[in-house]
């Protein structure tokens, strides 16, 4: 094991943790792991942003099963302080050093059919995931609202460029990385092609610049609130439609006069409201494409299946994103700093202490993207 000789691993690191959901998070002393095994680092995390699916996993409304105790927080940017044998380069080849700075993926075994057939690896039956993992149990540290965190040797692993702040470095974890994912699955973008976007939190609007950056002939989001959107327009969205007064009948109408009567020719979801799916696949133009992003909720919806056959659509779910999504998602970044105002998504900075302050207003629509700094 490398280690740094001036950096003394603490017993104990502090720790945001949901022991029962729709109760406050608490924080923690969580234990510290000896030192990494071999295929793991140890990070002494620096920030992590809060995702919608944090807030919906404190108050107990997620789909996906979790396994109390948890920490809290999967978006998180650390420096390396420690490196298990044989992990001294990232799952792109750049090597790694003490005092690096790395984003990390939920794990991937390998060997199961997912990973080696199909190619999924986000679909491993063996899957491990931050935020998810029991803290009572080796390594802990699973979860990014924490002091350290302890990345598992079958984690993915990408170097992040010296060009990015702490805070755009987070947002390239779960939210950026999802929409490039995204991308990924629904097969790349004409030039030629009406792009609209459903939801204008942090997902929707990143995808908006991913959209007007390939080249889309227009990029429609369709959400709220106002401040949002003007977000939206800022990372490129030519059009933006809010859904506060008006009707999905209405909203359509006017999308559709604008992609010459026919509607979109991709229509992405990234609201986490069931609803959104019907008033899609009904903007979406004959013989479009449909993908769905949000839908990690327990909520249920009732559409036409038919519609879906009449009009030919391809509809396309996409979870999670693998080492090739966040590694996309740092690359965007890094090179669009100067177009796309990746700050101004991080609409409020909080302690460790504060989290559930900033849980709640994230809650309320009051931040876009909050970002829990640790000191």
């Amino acid at each position: 094991m490398t280690m740094n000789g001036d950096t003394t691993l603490p017993e104990f690191s502090r720790a945001a943790v949901v022991r029962q959901m729709g109760r406050p998070v608490t924080i923690e002393c969580v234990p510290v792991p000896r030192g990494p095994e071999p295929g793991a680092l140890m990070v002494r995390t620096t920030a992590c942003s809060i995702c919608g699916t944090d807030v919906h996993l404190s108050r107990g409304n997620l789909s996906l099963a979790v396994d109390l105790p948890v920490i809290l927080g999967h978006e998180m940017v650390g420096r390396i302080v420690a490196i298990g044998e044989g992990a001294e380069r990232d799952s792109v080849g750049q090597p790694l050093a003490i005092g690096d700075r790395i984003l990390w993926t939920h794990t991937a075994c390998g060997s199961c059919y997912w990973c080696t057939v199909a190619r999924q690896p986000t679909l491993c039956e063996n899957r491990r995931a931050y935020m998810y993992e029991n803290i009572e149990k080796p390594p802990y540290l699973l979860g990014g609202f924490s002091e350290y965190g302890y990345v598992l040797p079958e984690s993915g692993r990408i170097r992040v460029p010296d060009n990015l702040s702490d805070a755009v470095a987070s947002l390239c974890s779960c939210a950026f990385r999802s929409v490039m994912n995204a991308f990924e699955n629904l097969g790349g973008l004409d030039p030629s092609e009406h792009v609209a976007i459903q939801g204008a939190g942090p997902l929707g609007i990143l995808a908006a610049a991913v959209a007007r950056v390939a080249g889309a002939r227009s990029v429609s989001v369709i959400g709220a609130p106002d401040d949002r959107l003007a977000l939206a327009r800022e990372f490129g969205a030519t059009h933006t439609f809010s859904i506060q007064g008006t009707t999905h009948v209405d909203r359509a109408a006017e999308i559709r006069a604008l992609t010459e009567g026919r509607g979109p020719d991709v229509v992405m979801e990234f609201t986490g409201h069931p609803d959104a799916f019907g008033e899609g696949i009904d903007l979406v133009r004959k013989g479009g494409r449909y993908v769905t992003v949000g839908q990690l909720g327990g909520g249920t919806t009732t559409f036409s299946p038919s519609t879906i056959v009449k009009k030919n659509i391809r509809v396309i779910g996409s979870f999670s994103g693998d080492a090739k999504s966040y590694w996309k998602a740092l690359q965007f970044a890094s090179a669009h700093l100067d177009r796309i105002p990746f700050e101004r998504m991080i609409t409020g900075r909080y302690t460790l202490d504060e989290v559930n302050t900033a849980l709640e207003r994230m809650h309320r629509l009051e931040e876009i993207k909050p970002l829990i700094v640790m000191s």
